[in-house]
């Protein structure tokens, strides 16, 4: 009798903490890199998503959602909740500027005092995972292990190749992987899209070899068995840390440059985007007042006269171009089939019903065009790249959607990546999950540092609390977002009141948003460097600049912005900073210094040579004037 009560007590006790396992929800962030809002077949695209789109249904997506124009500071304020310049990772070393890098907060890497979300979850007993991009810096101390994941297989550059373990621009002598903080090799059969989900199903099952559900069925026959006390113990304590709650965090390559999918994937797009870049962003102009993304009749900016138009291109550049698209929509089925087995993987294991997935993307779409970049044909020719219409997004192409696509795929908003326009930073954001009840799309301003401490309050973990476990990086820098239970649970109307002023920038691409007013500045070559002013309420495609009819909002709005960039360190750049230029000159100052030793060697060969030459010549020259002495005047 006294073994079944203490067994019972056990079970009872067991019981009890499964429950409050529950109550601590597994946490999933899906992020994708340079997806537009409406690239989701959730919010109106053509690509077919199952796996996303179910997570939408049973959850809530957000229409106004704000991100940053970049990769790596929007990782760096998703992982922390903290503003980029507070993070460390003001812009993304592709772009800063070599006089800027040794001032606070544009060090290219997370500085001491930041904290990521993995680090306060692990305090509080969650098991942390990371895989996929990462560019947050790869020295000591840099990597997802310093800071706060338990595993982790990670790739710090912009982006790499899909299918092998090289890099995609000349910016990068390699693919930088790396697993646990160490120098990592790809497998053969690498495609990244699966491998990044497959590594992170192992972590996942590795930190669970006992399933909570299967673990008390089994008590609840040992019970019947009245099984000895010391083997109740000892399966007790192996099942507490099964318990645990897991963070996971995949950072997908898809849809970065280069744009590769596996072949039946992109057959199934094929002639899907023949009508071109006009009437694709019309269409989904179209569909987005149909879903209630913008207002009905809210105008549609015009593509950037610099851009082509589809009619004066040739019949090889169109079908070149329409594939282009093609691949670009079968990466992004790709990377939902393979999320749909992790979904499958985590109903297996009796996961899924708790588990919050966060799904977004970093920025909007690349308008990238590496094929004709200076140099860049050769550089392909001697890294086993193509650029053929018949292979393009296989294995050894370079693959790419250009500013045409990148503008089209942004509508209903103006630009694309790089660019604090809406296009650049209004992208698509999904939470589903326990706690998430379904309802229809929340329209009020959401931010990308919401999400950590949203993340953090379904957790139950105090924002403001110091984990002990980084006694050598304190976090005193406090988080800037604020979390979106209130507006989730219904309970509140607006994450950001409207009279909080907002700011974002990102090398020298800046906004300012105070309710559904935004001010904003893009740098050249598709900005003009100039502010403007805008109601997004009306307006989201930005076509209507209010700067000369509310001068006094805008006065107002652009003192605002001031005082933000002052507290939070932002280096001003001048209208004539030119992204494209910037980028171009920091590959080639990445190039000198990467070769600067064979460059010596081949200036000491060549001084060299000219050394030994020019002592061949003076020894000729004493020969022939020894000869003209021997002949004499007359010889």
């Amino acid at each position: 009798m006294r073994s079944q009560s203490l067994v019972s007590g056990l079970l009872l006790w067991l019981l009890a903490s499964a429950a409050l396992a529950e109550t601590r929800p597994n946490v999933v962030v899906l992020l994708v890199d340079d997806a537009g809002l409406m690239d989701f077949s959730a919010f109106g695209g053509e690509a077919r998503m199952p796996a996303i789109d179910q997570l939408a249904r049973e959850g809530v997506r957000f229409t106004n959602y704000h991100t940053s124009p970049l990769c790596a500071p929007s990782r760096a304020m998703l992982l922390t909740g903290v503003d980029n310049h507070r993070t460390g990772v003001a812009t993304i070393p592709e772009l800063v500027r070599r006089k800027d890098r040794d001032q606070p907060g544009y060090s290219m890497h997370l500085e001491p005092g930041v904290l990521t979300v993995a680090d306060r979850l692990k305090a509080h007993g969650y098991r942390t995972y990371m895989t996929g991009k990462w560019h947050l810096g790869s020295n000591p101390g840099d990597l997802p292990d310093a800071h706060g994941f338990d595993r982790s297989f990670a790739l710090d550059a912009s982006g790499a190749d899909n299918w092998e373990q090289k890099p995609y621009m000349p910016y990068y002598a390699f693919a930088p992987w790396y697993e646990d903080g160490k120098p990592a090799e790809l497998p053969e059969d690498f495609y990244s899209s699966r491998f990044l989900i497959d590594r992170m199903i192992e972590y996942i099952g590795e930190g669970e070899s006992l399933n909570p559900q299967k673990y008390q069925q089994e008590i609840r026959q040992e019970v019947r068995q009245e099984v000895r006390q010391e083997s109740v113990q000892k399966e007790s304590q192996a099942a507490s840390g099964d318990h645990r709650p897991f963070f996971a965090f995949i950072g997908f390559q898809a849809i970065h440059v280069p744009v590769q999918a596996p072949k039946e994937f992109i057959d199934k797009y094929q002639g899907v985007f023949d009508e071109g870049w006009e009437v694709l962003r019309r269409a989904r102009w179209q569909r987005a007042q149909s879903l209630g993304l913008i207002p009905p009749e809210a105008p549609l900016a015009p593509m950037p006269g610099r851009l082509r138009k589809w009619e004066d291109l040739n019949s090889a550049d169109k079908q070149m171009f329409s594939k282009s698209m093609a691949v670009n929509a079968g990466m992004l089925e790709a990377m939902d089939f393979h999320i749909g087995r992790l979904v499958d993987f985590l109903k297996r294991t009796g996961e899924f019903d708790n588990t919050l997935f966060i799904v977004t993307s970093d920025n909007g779409p690349a308008p990238t065009d590496l094929l004709h970049a200076p140099g860049m044909g050769f550089w392909m020719s001697r890294n086993g790249y193509t650029h053929e219409l018949e292979t393009l997004g296989e294995k050894g192409s370079m693959g790419f959607i250009g500013p045409e696509w990148a503008h089209a795929a942004a509508a209903p908003g103006d630009l694309f990546k790089f660019y604090a326009a809406e296009g650049g930073i209004r992208v698509p954001f999904i939470i589903s999950g326990p706690g998430v009840t379904r309802q229809m799309p929340i329209q009020s301003l959401a931010m990308v540092t919401d999400i950590a401490p949203t993340i953090l309050d379904y957790a139950g973990v105090d924002r403001a609390e110091q984990p002990s476990a980084n006694a050598f990086r304190p976090g005193n820098v406090p988080i800037d977002g604020r979390s979106l239970r209130p507006v989730l649970a219904g309970s509140a109307e607006y994450t950001h009141s409207p009279d909080t002023p907002i700011g974002l920038e990102v090398s020298g691409n800046s906004a300012l948003f105070l309710g559904h007013y935004k001010i904003t500045r893009n740098t050249l070559p598709y900005g003009s460097g100039a502010w403007r002013l805008f109601d997004l309420a009306i307006d989201p495609g930005e076509t209507n600049d209010l700067t000369a009819t509310d001068p006094q909002r805008f006065s107002e709005m652009r003192a605002l912005y001031d005082a933000y960039a002052r507290e939070y360190g932002v280096i001003e750049l001048d209208s004539e900073f030119d992204v494209g230029r910037q980028l171009a000159s920091n590959i080639l100052l990445k190039i000198a210094w990467r070769y600067d030793g064979y460059l010596v060697f081949i200036a000491l060969v060549m001084l060299a040579i000219l050394t030994g030459l020019g002592w061949w010549l003076l020894r000729l020259l004493r020969l022939w004037r020894l000869g003209r002495r021997w002949r004499g005047p007359g010889g």
